[in-house]
């Protein structure tokens, strides 16, 4: 304590974490409006079907075909040919690997017809459909 003129002034030693509180609710505000915008996965039109969601164990596999007919893994874009070895490279791994299919509505016919055919030929045993409920 030091004495100047009869007042006694003592120093405070601590952390002023106002400022780390003001940022970190800065950033928290931040994160809940974007966290909504970001969209996962590749943007499909998907169809609407009547069934109960499945539930997946391990980190699946999702293969989507868009309207023009590009074909992506997860967010990977591939070749049909390219997408058979991936997937066979990834069944000789994990042979109880489940694959999920997103089709756009007006994507062609043929074009999953190719995937599900390129999937089924890799090994995949189990191929799932992915549909708006």
């Amino acid at each position: 304590m030091a004495e100047t003129g009869g007042e006694t002034s003592e120093q405070i030693s601590g952390i002023n974490v106002t400022p780390l509180v003001d940022v970190m609710l800065v950033l928290l505000v931040i994160f809940m409006v974007t966290a909504p915008m970001i969209q996962q996965g590749i943007p499909v039109d998907l169809p609407r079907a009547a069934a109960a969601p499945v539930e997946a164990k391990a980190a699946p596999l999702v293969v989507s075909v868009t309207r023009e007919g590009k074909i992506y893994l997860n967010d990977n874009a591939i070749e049909a040919e390219a997408l058979g070895k991936k997937l066979s490279a990834i069944v000789a791994e994990s042979p109880a690997q489940v694959v999920y299919l997103r089709a756009d509505h007006a994507s062609s016919y043929g074009a999953v017809v190719a995937v599900v055919a390129a999937v089924k030929a890799a090994g995949v045993e189990r191929l799932g459909m992915i549909t708006e409920p």
